[in-house]
């Protein structure tokens, strides 16, 4: 079976009921847990970003905390799965602004567990992969909050 465009999809919804679009988003909701978390973002979450983002780098610095006194190997693969939550997080919000400053919050904390200091080439270019990629956001952001997010990106690749 082919999936339908977004335009073809859209198009149909907008000829569905209320009460149908609504069965419609919970049945999906229910299949899949990102659609869920999704769903709850844009419905409860999303009117406050600066919040949500707050709850985000609690979730990135609990991670952290655990990730304390692990092994090399460990830490490396709890470092992953921190980004990969980060990440998903990011998609939620689907802001330019909101990414920068997790990526940074990311990177900061990374930086602050002293994993750069150790011998692991993995981290270190997992490390300067993040870096690229908040210099590329923050190119597409808004002058003001470039040279904001520029001076943090700076403190971050001047340190490490």
């Amino acid at each position: 079976m082919k999936a339908a465009t977004i335009s073809e999809i859209k198009k149909e919804l907008t000829t569905l009921a209320p009460a149908e679009l609504s069965a419609l988003c919970l049945r999906l909701a229910k299949y899949k847990n990102d659609n869920k978390e999704l769903l709850t973002y844009l419905l409860f979450e999303a009117h406050s970003e600066q919040g949500y983002i707050e709850v985000v780098k609690a979730e990135i610095d609990n991670g952290f905390s655990e990730m304390a006194g692990d092994k090399l190997y460990h830490a490396k693969k709890r470092l992953r799965k921190i980004l990969r939550i980060t990440n998903k997080h990011i998609r939620y919000t689907g802001s330019k602004q909101a990414e920068a400053e997790l990526l940074i919050y990311f990177c900061t904390k990374m930086k602050q567990a002293g994993l750069l200091s150790s011998y692991s080439i993995q981290l270190t270019n997992l490390y300067e992969q993040q870096l690229k990629k908040i210099a590329k956001v923050v190119a597409g952001l808004h002058e003001d909050l470039q040279y904001d997010y520029e001076r943090q990106l700076q403190l971050l690749v001047v340190s490490s």
